[in-house]
C-alpha cells in the first residue's frame, strides 16, 4: 500500500473495521447471554474480490462434559447383587463361572461352599481373580447357631448368653478371632451382628440370636462385635432393620406383620440401630417384616418408607436387603420384580443365597431403567455404594461419589 491507496481503499478499509468489530460484538453477545444455552459459532468470513486474503473471525464456547461411567448398564446392574452358590466349592463350577462373567457385586459363601480350610481359600481367591471388578465377599457368622464356618474354625455359644455371663472386651475379643480365619479365607463382610430386640424363647427366628431384649445391651454388644470384625479387617452389617419388633413367626417361610406403632418402634426397636449408626457401622441389613407402622404390604427391604426412614436416622452407608429368596419375598414377587423394587425403594445390596436366578435379576434392572420404571441414577448410587463396599472406584464405575462411613475403633 503506497499513501493509503491501493487494494484496501480508505472506504473499504473503513467498512472491513465496522463488519469485523461487528462479528466479534454479535459473536460474543451470543456467548454471554442470558440463556442458558451452549452457543457455538462457526467461524464467519466476509468475503470482497478486492480485499486480498478473506478475514476470519471465530468464537467458541464449551461445557464440561457429563460423567460417562466406565460400566456399562448391563454392567452396573450386575453390581448391585449379592449372591450365593449353592452347594459350589470349585470356581470352575458353571454357576461361579457364569457370576463372574456377568459381574455380580458379591458373593455370598455358605457352610455348603465350605470342605476345609484350604479348600475354601483356594475357591475365594479364584473367584477374586475371575472378577473384573473388585468383589464384596460376605458371609453369614454369628455368635451361635447361624455359622458358615464353625465345623472348621469351632462354634461358640450363642449371642444371649455370651452377652448375660461375659464382658463387652470379651465379645470383642470373641469376634476377633472369628474374623481372624475369616480374612485367612478371603471374607471381606460378615452379615453380623444381629441388633434385634428378642427376649423370646431362644429357637425362634431371632431367639438366642439376639444380644439382648434391653435396647442399650444389645447396642453395646452389637458395636463390640462389629468392633472385632474390623479388628481384622471385615465389615460388619447390623441387621435386621428397623429391627423384629415382636413379629410372630418365621419369614424364611412365608409373609409376617409387626404391629408395633412407630411410638413403639422409635422407643425401643430402633434404639440400638440408632446407636450403631452414630458409631459409623458401614452397612446394614434391612428386615423382610412387614410393618404396619410404615408399609403394611410391603417388607422392609421393599419399603421405600423404610429406607427413608432409614436415611432419616443418618445412615450414609450401604443398605442391602435380607435374602429376596425368602418367602416373605418370594411367595410375592418373583427375583427380578424383587430386585427392581428393592434398587428403586433404596436398597445398595439385593441379597439371595441363589445366584442361579443373577441373570433374570440384571435384565429386570436393565429393562426397569429403559422402560423408565428405575431412574439410571439410582441404579448409579446403589452400584457406586457397593462398588465402594468392595474397595473399587464408585466416579469411574457408576459417575457416583461415595464417601462411607468407618466404625469408630474406640467406644
Amino acid at each position: 500500500m503506497q499513501g493509503g491507496r491501493g487494494a484496501f481503499g480508505p472506504g473499504r478499509f473503513r467498512l472491513t473495521v465496522v463488519l469485523a468489530a461487528f462479528t466479534l460484538l454479535a459473536a460474543a453477545g451470543a456467548a454471554t447471554g442470558s440463556t442458558t444455552r451452549q452457543v457455538v459459532s462457526a467461524p464467519v468470513r466476509f468475503f470482497f474480490p478486492s480485499f486480498g486474503e478473506p478475514q476470519a473471525a471465530a468464537v467458541t464456547t464449551t461445557t464440561q462434559p457429563a460423567c460417562q461411567p466406565a460400566a456399562s448398564l448391563r454392567e452396573r446392574a450386575a453390581r448391585v447383587l449379592i449372591v450365593g452358590m449353592p452347594d459350589v466349592k470349585d470356581a470352575a463350577a458353571p454357576l461361579a463361572t457364569e457370576l463372574m462373567q456377568l459381574g455380580v457385586g458379591g458373593l455370598l459363601i455358605t457352610g455348603g461352599n465350605v470342605d476345609t480350610r484350604a479348600q475354601v481359600t483356594r475357591l475365594i481367591g479364584d473367584l477374586k481373580r475371575q472378577s473384573r471388578q473388585p468383589l464384596v465377599v460376605s458371609t453369614d457368622e454369628e455368635p451361635g447357631r447361624v455359622t458358615s464356618f464353625g465345623h472348621i474354625i469351632g462354634n461358640t455359644s450363642s449371642a444371649r448368653r455370651l452377652a448375660a455371663t461375659g464382658t463387652t472386651e470379651a465379645m470383642r475379643a470373641l469376634a476377633r478371632d472369628q474374623a481372624t480365619d475369616l480374612a485367612a479365607f478371603g471374607i471381606t463382610l460378615d452379615l453380623a451382628p444381629v441388633v434385634d430386640l428378642d427376649g423370646g424363647p431362644a429357637s425362634s427366628t431371632i431367639g438366642d440370636r439376639s444380644f439382648s431384649a434391653d435396647p442399650a445391651v444389645a447396642a453395646r454388644y452389637a458395636y463390640a462385635y462389629a468392633l472385632g470384625m474390623a479388628d481384622k479387617g471385615i465389615g460388619a452389617v447390623a441387621k435386621h432393620f428397623p429391627g423384629r419388633a415382636k413379629a410372630q413367626g418365621d419369614d424364611h417361610v412365608g409373609r409376617i406383620i409387626s404391629t408395633e406403632s412407630m411410638e413403639d418402634l422409635r422407643a425401643n426397636d430402633l434404639k440400638p440401630f440408632k446407636e450403631m449408626i452414630t458409631l459409623g457401622v458401614p452397612v446394614i441389613m434391612m428386615s423382610n417384616v412387614d410393618y404396619t407402622a410404615l408399609d403394611p404390604n410391603t417388607p422392609a427391604s421393599l419399603s421405600t418408607r423404610a429406607y427413608a426412614l432409614l436415611r432419616e436416622m443418618g445412615f450414609k452407608g450401604v443398605a442391602i436387603t435380607d435374602s429376596i429368596g425368602m418367602g416373605a419375598v418370594n411367595q410375592r414377587w418373583d427375583w427380578s420384580e424383587a430386585a427392581v423394587k428393592a434398587i428403586a425403594s433404596g436398597a445398595d445390596g439385593v441379597l439371595s443365597t441363589n445366584g442361579a436366578f443373577a441373570r433374570d435379576m440384571v435384565h429386570g434392572l436393565v429393562v426397569a431403567v429403559q422402560g423408565g420404571q428405575l431412574s439410571e441414577e439410582r441404579l448409579n448410587e446403589a452400584a457406586g455404594r457397593m462398588t465402594a463396599l468392595a474397595g473399587g472406584d464408585p466416579v469411574a464405575f457408576a459417575c457416583h461419589p461415595v464417601e462411607l462411613p468407618k466404625l469408630q475403633l474406640q467406644p
